[in-house]
């Protein structure tokens, strides 16, 4: 623990990260909602209908943002696992317990925006390829997550075992990225890589990064606040908590 930086200490104490994290708890989850607003109705109403799918192309400026930023939390998920398994790290498994709904939720609204983009696209909502079974198994891991702290009784077995599943689990986010590459798929190759040329042109780019960073920042602001939510319940008898419950009183 010698070699972690100062503020990462400080931040890893209860105490620090409810009083440290409070501002930008607020700033994250006020610049996401901005830039969602922005983003979203922009590519909504005011770029020009796709070439071929139409007006029907627009649900892809709230529908790739959320599929990728629920595989990006379910990383972080998977690597606050390993931190809590290795260096027990209470606010790692507070990380954990604060993500997965807000993944579990991008994860349902990708699948069912998908369905609603499946539907005039290829004329189906749905189909058992690659990308759509491995983007519900993301979804059943989320829910899995969520239901087994509700299960296990001691909390010390439920994070470990949520440590583990979500480690493990890390193995699908791969297979979600490259199952239009390694298997027969319906669904489109990706139209942004890195190193590659954008294969969307910019007017519809603009709104969909905008999007992407709106999502990402608004989804850190959230899951900050539950952690603050979740760090104050679990130290409410605490000397600190009392502190802070008298000065908010006073107000």
């Amino acid at each position: 623990m010698r070699f972690v930086p100062t503020f990462l200490r400080r931040l890893s104490t209860p105490q620090h990260f409810f009083h440290d994290t409070q501002f930008w708890a607020v700033v994250l989850c006020a610049l996401g909602l901005l830039g969602l607003c922005v983003g979203s109705v922009w590519g909504l109403c005011f770029v020009p209908p796709e070439r071929y799918q139409g007006d029907s192309f627009r649900i892809l400026f709230v529908h790739a943002p959320s599929a990728h930023i629920a595989q990006m939390i379910y990383l972080a998920i998977a690597v606050a696992g390993f931190v809590q398994l290795v260096w027990k790290l209470k606010l790692a498994d507070t990380f954990i317990r604060a993500a997965a709904p807000i993944g579990c939720t991008l994860t349902l609204f990708a699948l069912i925006s998908g369905m609603l983009w499946g539907m005039p696209t290829w004329g189906t909502a749905w189909v058992w390829d690659a990308r759509t079974t491995s983007m519900l198994v993301l979804f059943f891991l989320y829910f899995g997550l969520i239901v087994i702290r509700q299960v296990f009784t001691n909390p010390e077995r439920a994070a470990k075992a949520i440590s583990v599943i979500a480690i493990v689990g890390a193995i699908n986010i791969p297979i979600i990225k490259f199952s239009v590459e390694w298997f027969k798929t319906l669904h489109q190759p990706a139209s942004l890589a890195i190193g590659k040329p954008s294969a969307i042109a910019t007017v519809f780019l603009i709104p969909l990064l905008i999007n992407f960073v709106a999502i990402s920042v608004f989804s850190a602001g959230v899951i900050l606040a539950s952690m603050r939510s979740y760090v104050l319940i679990d130290a409410v008898r605490t000397t600190w908590v009392r502190e802070q419950l008298n000065k908010n009183k006073r107000r």
